[in-house]
């Protein structure tokens, strides 16, 4: 078991990382209790993730009020319809100001949980259980809560952290080949914004990765989830540096929407459009052809994307990029790279 802080202005909360957590209750009960308020509980999950964990943390919460809500799988779920809906839920069963709200699931899940729990009863606490490997290293972490719009994704949120964080990377043994190939896309990010040692590590683990080795696993998981806790530490509400972890969000974001957030994974548009934001900052000089081919090679190693829908026009690209949060004041800004691990925010491309 390992475990990090997230140092922020109010309070802090950890992140523990334990392979095999969700297999062993009592661990999981000692782990959980501490951070549950009242004697209420309600868990949001979905069908998929619901029948391979959902047992172990009923037995985990045993003795309080348990109240389980299911979500639909998928990005296209994560709408204002599916809030309302897990609104109506905690009503209708009389959750207080004082319940918890624990997700289990991805990263559809987190988001969805987390804005939940930050407008129910004006915000209660909320703990989050990734079970994917992007959920693990990227988006349980960091307090971006969120549903998606027909006009661009994630643009009804809030900043609401979570009172902790519960990483088992035993439940990637679970997980579908694309959907732990998309979870890597966020991995890769990790390394290019700001390590150039996990970016090189992951180079030389490269088939280890792909066999889900345990021990690899766990530490990319640790190394993203200090990095990720860093620059929240010190930017909670992305007004500067925190920006940099948007590398390739931007394109993505725009690649999902214009997929109406279905055919295309997360993680898949984040790798595309992180291949496209290096190919840019080559084209204007910031970052050479080594090391944009090191980028795309990494990308195509694990049979993630490196272009966009071949019907997808930069015309499109426009529109949606500039509906994107990071735009501010009419310009639109980008996650560009002076070289591997020295990103910036600009907007001068």
């Amino acid at each position: 078991m390992q475990k990090l802080i997230v140092e922020i202005p109010q309070r802090s909360y950890p992140i523990v990382v334990a392979h095999g957590l969700l297999a062993n209750v009592q661990t999981l009960r000692a782990q959980l209790r501490p951070h549950i308020r009242g004697n209420q509980v309600a868990i949001i999950t979905n069908e998929v993730v619901a029948p391979l964990y959902l047992d172990q943390v009923m037995a985990a919460l045993d003795g309080l009020q348990v109240d389980v809500f299911y979500m639909r799988d998928g990005e296209d779920a994560k709408t204002l319809a599916t809030y309302e809906q897990a609104m109506d839920f905690l009503l209708s069963a009389r959750h207080n100001r004082s319940t918890s709200l624990i997700a289990l699931g991805g990263g559809v899940v987190g988001d969805l949980c987390g804005f939940v729990a930050s407008t129910f009863q004006r915000g209660v606490g909320f703990i989050q259980i990734p079970t994917t490997l992007l959920a693990q290293v990227d988006s349980s972490v960091g307090g971006k809560t969120a549903v998606n719009h027909p006009h661009g994704k994630n643009l009804i949120g809030a900043f609401y952290q979570p009172v902790a964080v519960f990483a088992d990377p035993g439940t990637l043994s679970t997980l579908p080949p694309r959907e732990y190939a998309a979870g890597l896309a966020e991995v890769v990010k990790y390394g290019v914004i700001e390590a150039p040692e996990l970016f090189g590590f992951l180079e030389d683990h490269c088939d280890a990765l792909l066999a889900k080795d345990g021990a690899v696993l766990t530490e990319i998981i640790v190394r993203c989830c200090a990095i990720k806790a860093q620059v929240v530490s010190a930017d909670e509400r992305e007004s500067g540096h925190r920006a940099i972890l948007n590398y390739g969000h931007t394109f993505g974001h725009a690649i999902e929407t214009f997929q109406n957030y279905s055919g295309w994974l997360h993680g898949e548009a984040v790798a595309a459009g992180m291949v496209m934001a290096s190919k840019l900052s080559m084209m204007m000089g910031r970052l050479t052809q080594s090391e944009f081919d090191r980028v795309k090679n990494l990308v195509e190693s694990w049979s993630l994307p490196v272009a966009p829908p071949q019907d997808m026009t930069a015309e499109d690209f426009n529109q949606l990029m500039y509906r994107d949060k990071k735009v501010l004041d009419g310009e639109l800004r980008l996650v560009l790279l002076r070289a591997l691990g020295d990103a910036e925010v600009t907007g001068d491309f």
